[in-house]
């Protein structure tokens, strides 16, 4: 059995507090909002201006939508590339990256 490889796609973030972004992601138009609040760093995902995900706290390697139903393809995740640490947004884009997984990325 051959290995399997990952590939993912890295979102362009900034290491700013409160942040949004248009990005076509396969296909779909969607917009990502990264913002602090005093509990932590969270997201949101809108696609076509419909939300999909609201409120998600950041945290290393923990998708960000994790539900098929939605009607989102694919889905997101942080990725700490010096560690296990939950995102800060200082480190956003540098050390904590946002990724896209296309479907095929994903365990079912």
């Amino acid at each position: 059995m051959g290995k399997r490889v990952i590939l993912m796609l890295e979102i362009s973030i900034s290491p700013v507090s409160n942040q949004s972004l248009n990005i076509t992601l396969n296909e779909q138009n969607c917009t990502i909002k990264i913002y602090l609040l005093s509990t932590g760093l969270f997201f949101d995902l809108a696609k076509d201006n419909e939300p999909i995900v609201t409120g998600v706290i950041c945290q290393n390697l923990n998708l960000l939508v994790r539900k098929s139903y939605t009607g989102f393809i694919g889905d997101l995740v942080f990725l700490d590339t010096q560690g296990v640490d939950d995102p800060v947004y200082t480190g956003l884009g540098e050390r904590f990256l946002l990724m896209y997984l296309e479907p095929e990325d994903l365990i079912h």
